[in-house]
């Protein structure tokens, strides 16, 4: 059994939870993989925090062990993450099978700004972030009220009840699914294309790109670029030493001048500027 994503339905709801509480809500499957969020950009602090190496990797491990809590209790958790901002995380069940997890976060949620950045300098200190930006950031955030946080948090779980109700999360036995994800899985940073897949599973490319519509929310080509994106962002986050001509082959980018023309589209910079602000 796999779960299956409808992302289109699922970024309509997300604009319209926003559009109630203006707060920023994010899915993610149930290996702790971001599917889709709305807005696409984190808050201008947390974009300070992210940018630093030490920064990015304590959201990571602070996301991953909130969604842990969340699982283990079978409802909405709300905490206040490891720069000293609120969010929530609710688990998605479909049955008693954990398929993923909707959270909601990075909300400023002080009496004032001030006390707010007493404990978000304190929180970042470790992180060398530029305390200056991060400052302004925080100075320029909307405060917002305990109350709206719990009542958000509400309706974070009805939209989560929501989405398992109307199908746009389930799970699937989906022999060729499971083919495909694991194919795509061992191979995608070899020279691959759509033809070569088609002929693997033996069905022809419209099927193919349906079935990648199905599972991942996005053509084959895409799915293929998304997964050499995430690990090549992984090896400049981690191995500093790695030249960026070896990040690109191991990626499955043969040629070095594409992987950086990709890489600055997808990103916004380059994987040169990228390896700089992990590594500080």
């Amino acid at each position: 059994m796999i779960p299956i994503f409808d992302l289109e339905k699922l970024r309509e709801l997300q604009e319209d939870f926003y559009v109630i509480s203006h707060i920023r809500i994010t899915v993610f499957d149930e290996n702790l993989t971001e599917l889709v969020s709305y807005p696409e950009r984190v808050a201008p602090y947390c974009a300070v925090i992210r940018g630093t190496s030490k920064g990015f990797e304590a959201c990571m491990a602070c996301d991953r062990e909130a969604c842990r809590a969340a699982a283990k209790k079978h409802s909405t958790h709300i905490y206040r993450c490891h720069a000293g901002l609120t969010e929530a995380v609710t688990p998605l069940y479909v049955g008693d099978v954990l398929v993923g997890y909707l959270l909601f976060g990075h909300v400023f949620s002080y009496p004032s700004h001030e006390e707010g950045w007493a404990v978000i300098e304190k929180c970042c200190d470790a992180y060398r972030v530029n305390n200056r930006i991060l400052k302004e950031a925080v100075f320029a955030a909307d405060i917002i009220e305990e109350s709206y946080i719990h009542s958000a948090a509400q309706i974070l779980h009805a939209v989560a009840s929501y989405l398992i109700l109307e199908r746009m999360a389930t799970l699937k036995e989906d022999l060729m699914a499971v083919r495909l994800d694991a194919y795509l899985s061992a191979h995608y940073t070899e020279k691959l294309n759509a033809r070569m897949i088609s002929e693997y599973l033996g069905i022809g490319k419209t099927r193919l790109y349906e079935l990648s519509r199905q599972l991942y929310g996005c053509g084959i080509a895409e799915k293929l670029r998304g997964m050499r994106m995430e690990k090549a962002k992984n090896l400049l986050s981690e191995a500093e030493e790695l030249p960026l001509s070896e990040v690109a082959s191991r990626c499955g980018f043969h040629d070095y001048n594409y992987f950086i023309t990709v890489f600055s589209r997808e990103t916004g910079i380059s994987p040169a500027a990228w390896k700089r602000k992990r590594h500080g």
